[in-house]
């Protein structure tokens, strides 16, 4: 997550978007020892529809026909767990991401209604940051973390990636004294993470390894301008705001609306 910063990271990406995101210059990660890492061989069996044609220009226009502002499916003031295994089964998606990202959507609807968050947005980066912390083999866990950390590149200004140091928790989060990495399923960046970090499941804590906090975390910034994310400029600029390349926007639209098809 680029926390509105001039930075690219490599970003995951159904098979089919990998030309398009080839053609806009993303990086992919290098692999940070045994950490879940990006490679094109960990592209798990699920692969949204490619959306080829969407750049900043389309996205608009596209989402006019998308389901990205999917509802959730409710059982009283909370969530039905038969809706999220039906959604689950239809989209490929473990109940457990389902959950997390659909949580956090009803979370956001109460305490910022104009913002009109599908949780099919949320999932639509989850998809394209770490494959629902499934990357590489990895495995979500009951508690919203994940077998192995997952961690992006160093930001230490190579590759195309601006230089940001780290902070004594950011080294604590990810291990390098000198420069942070972003963290866990949703990817942030220790500056973003202070910023907007979130205790989505009510443990008390707010850790960006734990997929309910960093779900939570990421509606949170998405909504922060005051977009209403049902319209293509509204989504298209939340979207673009959490990470600013152009084959991103297209990556998460692809995903999002085949979740909410």
């Amino acid at each position: 997550m680029n926390s509105r910063v001039a930075w690219s990271k490599g970003v995951v990406v159904p098979a089919a978007l990998g030309v398009l995101c080839a053609t806009a210059g993303l990086l992919t990660w290098a692999g940070a020892g045994a950490d879940a890492r990006v490679g094109a061989a960990s592209v798990s069996a699920y692969d949204p529809p490619s959306t080829a044609a969407a750049t900043a220009s389309t996205a608009a226009p596209l989402l006019a026909t998308s389901s990205l502002d999917s509802g959730v499916g409710r059982l009283g003031s909370g969530l039905d767990r038969g809706w999220v295994s039906a959604e689950a089964g239809r989209t490929g998606i473990a109940a457990r991401a389902v959950t997390a990202y659909a949580r956090a959507a009803l979370r956001l609807e109460e305490e910022d209604p104009g913002c009109r968050l599908g949780w099919t947005t949320l999932a639509g980066i989850g998809w394209v940051e770490s494959q629902h912390g499934t990357i590489d083999g990895n495995t979500l866990l009951a508690d919203g973390t994940t077998r192995r950390p997952i961690h992006g590149p160093a930001l230490d200004g190579t590759g195309g990636v601006s230089a940001l140091a780290a902070s004594a928790d950011d080294t604590a989060a990810h291990g390098n004294p000198a420069w942070d990495h972003a963290v866990g399923p949703m990817q942030f960046i220790g500056s973003t993470w202070r910023r907007w970090g979130s205790d989505g499941d009510g443990d008390g804590v707010a850790d960006r390894a734990d997929l309910d906090d960093a779900a939570y975390a990421a509606g949170r910034y998405l909504c922060a301008n005051g977009d209403d994310l049902t319209t293509g400029s509204g989504w298209t600029a939340a979207v673009r705001s959490y990470n600013h390349a152009v084959a991103y926007v297209a990556a998460v639209l692809a995903a999002a609306d085949s979740y909410g098809a």
